[in-house]
């Protein structure tokens, strides 16, 4: 090939938009996965290693983010006023998830005809106390939090330094520049691992479409249908519609601008691995302030459980079904209820998902060991709902960006490349 075939060839891939490559990337691993099925498990380091180098970024671009988030504020008070919007944005948007989630399974029923037997109990897991969820927020080790990667405790930390920050005012300046440049450096970093992100979405899905066949999928195709409908009607329908409502914004120009996120959450399933990547849609795409982005985005990576909401519901009717119990008036607003006061108190918590769903179980009276019927598949309920919650991350973030006057719509407005 000819150097400038090559230089041709090389101009038209860097012109075609980072979210078609991944697009791309995502199609040709499903089929390879099955062509090859399990064998297709080769290209799955492909897909470590991406994640991998997500996971580094993570951390260090939280940290400086939030710090010159705050510092970019100056104002104690306004730094409040964002997070009691944000929080109310997202206890608002979990409880309509839920809602969807309920309404979906009980329009489609993916649970009647379905005959499956399940022995292996699964245990009750306790959601965290008010009082344990507030002592573990405050770090007692900074440097720990940040190794670990507890994000609520870098969170807090990072709040208070941010305050103290401000707060000293010009002695503190020589830090906050510091802090800038770092989380500048972080974007580029960001910037770079996300160039090798078809490669890297193509080996996770690889893997994750050969390892599960038709044989597995099939009979519990419907509930896995149901789920993704839903997940796609919130988006759709509830998050469109508050920015049309509350924000005035074009809604297509919000789902153009998180796709790049919206893949990636996908395909590796991860909220806080797909921050660095939110970021950077909620910034370049979006048109949301340093600060703004800067503060909303990793509190919602933590908190935000609206994927996670629409899961419960559609999993708590498909059971119900399943066994054949009846479910009230009462039960379906128990579920809504427990669900969306669960998704504070499990925020954070490892298995968040399946802690919050045994919650709604045992409230509602479901045995608990029916868990065990959707284990197989939880990975693809994982993805679809890893997914929303992202989207809900970046809604949120445009409003509160919109409502503060830290919006710029000129960028929101642009048109993106097809």
């Amino acid at each position: 090939m000819s150097d400038s075939t090559t230089s041709a060839a090389s101009g038209l891939w860097r012109r075609i938009p980072l979210w078609q490559k991944i697009l791309a990337g995502l199609a040709l691993g499903v089929l390879t996965g099955a062509l090859l099925g399990e064998d297709a498990s080769v290209f799955k380091p492909l897909g470590d290693i991406f994640i991998n180098a997500i996971k580094m970024l993570i951390v260090p671009l939280v940290f400086s983010t939030l710090v010159v988030g705050i510092t970019a504020m100056r104002d104690p008070q306004k730094m409040g006023r964002i997070g009691a919007r944000t929080i109310a944005l997202y206890l608002v948007t979990t409880a309509f998830a839920i809602a969807i989630g309920l309404l979906a399974s009980w329009l489609f029923q993916p649970g009647i005809g379905l005959e499956m037997s399940f022995d292996s109990p699964v245990e009750a897991k306790d959601a965290p106390s008010l009082t344990e969820i507030l002592v573990n927020l405050v770090p007692r080790n900074p440097i720990d939090a940040l190794a670990s990667g507890n994000i609520l405790q870098i969170i807090v930390f990072a709040i208070g330094l941010g305050i103290s920050l401000t707060l000293i005012g010009e002695k503190g300046e020589p830090v906050v520049r510091v802090f800038e440049g770092f989380a500048e450096a972080m974007v580029k970093l960001t910037n770079i691992v996300m160039a090798f992100a078809p490669i890297g979405v193509f080996g996770l899905i690889a893997h994750v479409a050969g390892s599960y066949g038709l044989e597995v999928l099939l009979p519990l195709a419907k509930v896995i249908g149901v789920a993704y409908l839903a997940s796609a009607l919130h988006v759709l329908v509830v998050y469109s519609g508050l920015l049309a409502l509350l924000g005035r914004l074009n809604p297509l120009r919000y789902l153009q601008g998180i796709l790049d996120a919206l893949v990636v959450a996908y395909s590796s399933a991860s909220s806080s691995g797909t921050l660095p990547v939110s970021l950077r849609c909620a910034r370049n795409n979006l048109g949301v302030s340093e600060g703004v982005s800067g503060f909303v985005l990793p509190v919602g990576a933590t908190i935000n459980m609206d994927g996670t909401a629409i899961y419960q519901g559609v999993v708590a009717v498909f059971i119900a079904q399943l066994v054949g119990v009846d479910l009230s008036l009462a039960d379906y607003g128990m579920i809504i209820v427990t669900g969306t006061l669960a998704s504070i108190g499990t925020a954070g918590v490892p298995g968040a998902g399946l802690v919050m769903l045994s919650i709604v179980m045992a409230q509602i009276g479901l045995p608990l060991e029916a868990i065990a019927v959707i284990a197989g598949i939880d990975r693809l309920l994982d993805m679809a709902r890893t997914s929303v919650n992202v989207a809900g991350d970046l809604m949120v973030t445009t409003l509160v960006g919109k409502s503060e006057g830290e919006l710029d719509e000129s960028v929101y407005n642009a048109p993106r490349k097809s």
